[in-house]
């Protein structure tokens, strides 16, 4: 990954990552390991996020830490949390990425599969910064990133509860920012257009279907992950200072 900004702040400062070890999260978590932030990452895919640590591991300034964590347990979020300030100190980013994009017919969902995709994609989310809030506090500063999605802004009919959870999320953003802004912390949002990572091409990326909507950028290329690292990055740094209770949207102009 080419690092096209420096962020002299984030050396050295303990950030956690939830999601952080495949697609979007992977790249995340080398953009903040490359600026010689503290990194832990929290993932359910033991494999990919294990690759991930050793290759960092290799030829980074410093290993991240892995955390097998699912998500949907809050309990096991809260020991990861504290398992990661442990070996780090107290988280003064977090990244909240984690999330599942599943396709669903709205005539299918059942409660069950309504309450398990919420687990997922928002309630982790509020959990998490519940988590770390106390360290931030006590340090006077910090900055929560929520990760949300255009997805919900264009009317996509293919999966409601995702597009559901990743509005409230914007909502969670404003809230947060609210109550913890008088301590220091910044909460915002990052809402990626259709990133192309490995999931997505292999699950749902047509030649056709890709065409199309890069026709509707203003900038007539295909996203990648690493198109979201500078963006993150700069909301994580303290060129962000005085920015709070914003969504940055990240799709190339999508029209």
């Amino acid at each position: 990954m080419a690092v096209s900004a420096r962020f002299p702040d984030l050396e050295g400062r303990p950030v956690l990552i939830t999601g952080g070890g495949s697609g979007i999260g992977a790249a995340l978590t080398e953009g903040f390991v490359r600026q010689g932030a503290k990194v832990a990452f929290i993932d359910i895919d033991a494999a990919a996020s294990e690759a991930l640590r050793d290759r960092l591991g290799r030829d980074a300034p410093s290993k991240p830490l892995f955390l097998r964590t699912d998500l949907r347990d809050i309990d096991a979020l809260r020991k990861a949390a504290k398992d990661a300030e442990a070996a780090h100190g107290a988280a003064l980013v977090l990244v909240n990425n984690a999330a599942r994009d599943d396709r669903h017919d709205m005539m299918d969902v059942t409660p069950d599969y309504w309450d398990n995709n919420q687990s997922i994609n928002l309630r982790p989310q509020f959990f998490a910064a519940q988590a770390v809030a106390d360290g931030m506090k006590k340090a006077g500063t910090g900055s929560i990133i929520n990760f949300t999605s255009t997805s919900f802004l264009i009317n996509l009919g293919t999966m409601p509860s995702y597009t559901a959870a990743k509005a409230g999320i914007i909502g969670l953003t404003k809230g947060l920012a609210g109550a913890l802004g008088p301590f220091g912390i910044r909460v915002n949002a990052l809402a990626p257009g259709w990133v192309i990572t490995e999931r997505q091409q292999a699950l749902w990326v047509t030649e056709e279907g890709l065409a199309a909507h890069i026709a509707k950028q203003c900038i007539k290329e295909q996203m990648t992950p690493e198109d979201i690292v500078g963006p993150c990055l700069f909301l994580a740094s303290d060129a962000a200072r005085m920015l709070t209770a914003q969504t940055m949207i990240v799709d190339g102009g999508y029209l």
